[in-house]
Order: structure tokens, then C-alpha cells, then sequence
């Protein structure tokens, strides 16, 4: 069953159109050309990523952070509770009134008390700060400061070629399209970081657009792995070079925010919407997607593979949309009487502004509301952690 499996997955007429084959990207007359099998490389790139990565935020990440005065506040935690614990982690993070009344039955707490208990539990599943911060100067020196093989640098190497410039360069010979160097790093590193990304996301800042991320990240594997594996380099190259040229501006801009530089992160973070909408919104549907789409039907007739490039590359289109409108929002904070900008993906912390007296009152009445289970009260708690 799977020598079938296998030969239905490779069969020419899935990944080639009718009359090419992989017979001709053997290697031959001293030219080299991209085969399946050097993808099994991305897998120890991935690993080394992965390392250095938890290497780098316990000690360089840390150490700046602390050189810049990123903080954790202090957070008072949630008191154990049963049945509130219960229901936060099967039933709901955010209680409806009539549920918190009947919550406020089983438990003996007021309203006030049960909203108070699901603010800090929620709190404490939010990443602190210093955390964002390790992740953002991660990426920030993956995509900025390796110019031996940062990726948008060896795409600005790679295309010093004509099919930078004229389109229909980039189907000229193919599927026979010599393999460079400098194509091979670029494409094995890259897929190497987005399959780390894709290891690390369970691990990560948790976002509002996490499924996002997810369906991005998948939907990017999958496409420099198919480019790669059925010759589309030149087209590939080009994709990746339009979305590294502002992924590094993000998160210098996030890091900055978190340091409390506001108008480096602000002025950072207008260069980075400007670039990410002129590459996404107008190079990548006008430019990449038109070459995609129209100049290969020129060449030979639509196939499988013609289909399922574009559809990744459609996806990969409405997620930028998607991104645009949020980073508009963020761009509003810009109008008079805004001073900082913050990233609209990000869930933020909830706070309890009259935590003090409401502790003052429940030391002189503990018993007012009724039995307390297990002994506790939700403002009786000492134990503090430090946090965003």
C-alpha cells in the first residue's frame, strides 16, 4: 500500500506538465538542479535553529533586557479554587452573568470576586514582557544581523539576474533551470526557520491571530518545498525576497515597544507598514502572482502543480490582507493624542483597580459573602509572580 501511495504521490503528471519529467532535472553537462531528496537537510537546519534560539533568549536575549530595563510587574496570582479552577479550564475563560451567579452559589463569593478571580487567572496565562522581548530580539537578529546567510541577504545576492527584472525571465528553460549556490542556502535556510517556527508555536506568544500563524506557516512550508521540488526556484526566490523585506522591522519595532522606546519603535514601525504594504498589497498580486499565473499557461498547459503553486500563493495573499487591516488599526494610534503603538495581535493584561481596598474589607470581613470553599478567599493569597 504505500510502494502505491508513493508512486500516486510521485507521478509526473501531479508535479510536471504533459512532456516533463523528473528525467530532466538529473544532473548533467556540469549543471546542477533541485532534487526532493536535498530537502532532508532542513531538518538538523531546523534543530540548530531551535537551539540556538533556547541558547540565545536564556542569555544574550536576558542580559539585554535587563541592560534596557525591561521588567515583569508583579501579579497577583489566583487563589486555588476548585470549582472556579474547574471551570476556567473546561467550561469558559470569560463567564457569563448568569454564570457567575451560579458560580457565586457553589463558591460563597460575591460577583466582584468571582470577575477579580477570572482577571488574574487569565493574567497568569499571558506571556510577560520580558518573554516577548527574548522572542522579538531573537527574530530580530535571525532576520537582521547574520549577513553571512541572512536569507533577504542572499536574496539581494541572488538577484542580481535577469528575472528579477524581466518576468517572463523567470520561466525561460524550465523546468532545466541551473541551481546556485546561493539559491540552494537561501531556500534550506529559510524552510529551515519556518519549520523551527512551526515546531516552537505551541511554546510562543500566544496571539490573536495564532490559527493565522499556524495556516501561514504551513501554507510557506509547503510552498518552498513544492517550488523546490518541481524546479520553480526563480519564482520561489522572488516570494521569499517580497516577504523578508519587512518581517525584521516588526520585531525590531516590538522590541523597542517593550524597552520603552517609544519613538523608535514608532518611527520603526511606520517604515515597516509602508514596506509591508508596498511589497504585499502591490508587488507580491501585481507583480509575483500575475507571473505566476499568466506567463506559465504560455508556456505549457495548466496541470495540477500550476493550481495548487497559485492556490498556496492565494492563501498566502488573503492572510496579507488580513494582516493589513490590523496593522491600519495599529497605524490609527498614529492621529493626534496617540504616543505608542501597540501590536493588535497581542491579548492584553487585564488589571484590578481597586484590588487594595477590596482586600482591606475582606480582612475585616472574610466571612461576609458566606463559607469560602477550601478555605480561601480570592483575595487571601500572598503569593505573587512576577509578569507583564
Amino acid at each position: 500500500m504505500l510502494s502505491r501511495l508513493s508512486e500516486w504521490f510521485w507521478n509526473e503528471r501531479l508535479w510536471f506538465p504533459e512532456g516533463l519529467g523528473w528525467a530532466d532535472l538529473e544532473d548533467r553537462d556540469g549543471l546542477t538542479y533541485s532534487k526532493a531528496s536535498d530537502l532532508w537537510v532542513t531538518l538538523p537546519i531546523a534543530l540548530a535553529f531551535l537551539i540556538i534560539r533556547q541558547i540565545f533568549e536564556r542569555t544574550v536575549a536576558t542580559q539585554l533586557a535587563a541592560a534596557l530595563g525591561v521588567k515583569e510587574k508583579v501579579r497577583v496570582k489566583a487563589a486555588h479554587n476548585l470549582t472556579l479552577e474547574s471551570y476556567f479550564r473546561i467550561t469558559s475563560k470569560n463567564p457569563k452573568q448568569s454564570e457567575i451567579e451560579s458560580l457565586g452559589k457553589k463558591t460563597g463569593y460575591s460577583e466582584s470576586q468571582i470577575h477579580r478571580w477570572f482577571r488574574r487567572r487569565r493574567n497568569e496565562e499571558r506571556p510577560n514582557k520580558l518573554k516577548k522581548f527574548r522572542e522579538a530580539r531573537y527574530r530580530t537578529i535571525h532576520r537582521l544581523f547574520e549577513p553571512h546567510f541572512h536569507p533577504f541577504i542572499n536574496g539581494l545576492k541572488i538577484h542580481h539576474k535577469p528575472w528579477l527584472y524581466k518576468m517572463k525571465e523567470m520561466w525561460a528553460g524550465f523546468p532545466m533551470l541551473p541551481l546556485l549556490p546561493s539559491q540552494y542556502w537561501y531556500y534550506m535556510i529559510e524552510l529551515g526557520f519556518y519549520m523551527s517556527l512551526l515546531f516552537s508555536v505551541a511554546s510562543d506568544v500566544k496571539r490573536k491571530d495564532f490559527k493565522e500563524q499556524i495556516v501561514h506557516h504551513v501554507a510557506t512550508i509547503l510552498l518552498i518545498s513544492f517550488s523546490w521540488c518541481v524546479n520553480y526556484i526563480r519564482a520561489g526566490t522572488l516570494i521569499m525576497l517580497v516577504h523578508d523585506a519587512s518581517d525584521y522591522l516588526l520585531e525590531s519595532a516590538k522590541m523597542f515597544n517593550y524597552a520603552g522606546w517609544r519613538k523608535a519603535c514608532n518611527y520603526i514601525f511606520i517604515i515597516f507598514a509602508v514596506i509591508f504594504i508596498i511589497t504585499r498589497l502591490v508587488i507580491f498580486p501585481f507583480w509575483i502572482l500575475h507571473c505566476t499565473l499568466v506567463y506559465p499557461v504560455t508556456v505549457y498547459p495548466p496541470f495540477f502543480g500550476y493550481y495548487f503553486f497559485n492556490g498556496l500563493l492565494f492563501v498566502l495573499q488573503c492572510l496579507h490582507i488580513f494582516w493589513a487591516v490590523l496593522i491600519l488599526h495599529m497605524a490609527i494610534k498614529f492621529l493626534p493624542g496617540n504616543n505608542i503603538v501597540e501590536d493588535e495581535r497581542s491579548d492584553r493584561e487585564e488589571t484590578d483597580t481597586e484590588d487594595d481596598e477590596e482586600e482591606q474589607e475582606d480582612r475585616k470581613a472574610p466571612m461576609k459573602n458566606g463559607p469560602v470553599q477550601n478555605g480561601h478567599s480570592p483575595l487571601n493569597n500572598n503569593h505573587h509572580r512576577k509578569t507583564e
